[in-house]
């Protein structure tokens, strides 16, 4: 086991360090700070916990969002669905 950072949703939110045989989360974001010294058997596992505590927060990651609508030619807005 090594050190590594941890990414979600495109941004770094914590490191997983190797300790007794886990890997123990340390938390860079206020989003992930419940997990901070938190252990887990893999790398995956983490990921796991921290894409459910955002689900609590967020029903799709940002890269999922609806495109925002955009102008038309002419100017005018276009019609809300």
């Amino acid at each position: 086991m090594r050190k590594q950072a941890v990414e979600f949703a495109g941004e770094a939110v914590g490191a997983l360090v190797p300790d007794n045989g886990q890997l123990r989360f340390i938390a860079v974001k206020y989003s992930v700070w419940s997990l901070d010294g938190r252990r887990f058997a893999t790398a995956d596992s983490a990921i796991r916990a921290i894409a459910a505590l955002h689900g609590l927060r967020h029903h799709a990651p940002a890269s999922k969002a609806a495109p925002r609508p955009q102008a038309r030619p002419d100017g005018s807005a276009p019609a809300n669905p």
